[in-house]
């Protein structure tokens, strides 16, 4: 049993990971209590849109850490969800700060419906890569 850059990539992905799952659900509860009104759009927007680019960020560093370890598998799993981040990113209302949701569209009933099902998707995609990833670090470990 060998520890090697890449058991350290899916450990790095499984603790990350955790993380964006906690990330995504707290999005999907945040578009519910904007869609049951709750809350105000100013107050959710401002605590969602510094979640952004920290989940942005943790995405693509540990595929950074697959990249460098060789894992072109799992890389290939993650670029379509960093091809989309990449696109939605660049194709955000036009704001101050950074981030994604603006206060004046979020109550739109459509847009409010595509990110609730964005964060229901990404929430999906995250939880089957956390078994993904522990799956592929136990198999990391043991071939080795």
């Amino acid at each position: 049993m060998a520890f090697t850059f890449a058991a350290l990539s899916y450990i790095a992905a499984l603790i990350l990971d955790a993380f964006l799952i906690f990330f995504a659900i707290f999005h999907v509860i945040a578009f519910d209590e904007l869609k049951t009104d709750y809350k105000n759009p100013i107050d959710q927007c401002n605590s969602l849109n510094p979640l952004v680019l920290p989940e942005y960020a943790l995405h693509l560093f540990f595929n950074i850490l697959f990249l460098f370890a060789g894992e072109w598998f799992t890389v290939l799993l993650n670029i379509p969800l960093i091809a989309y981040h990449v696109n939605r990113y660049l194709h955000r209302p036009v704001m101050s700060s950074p981030g994604l949701y603006d206060p004046t569209t979020i109550m739109n009933a459509d847009e409010l419906s595509r990110c609730q099902r964005e964060g229901w998707c990404k929430m999906g995609f995250y939880l089957l890569s956390f078994f993904y990833y522990l799956y592929s670090m136990i198999y990391v470990l043991v071939s080795n």
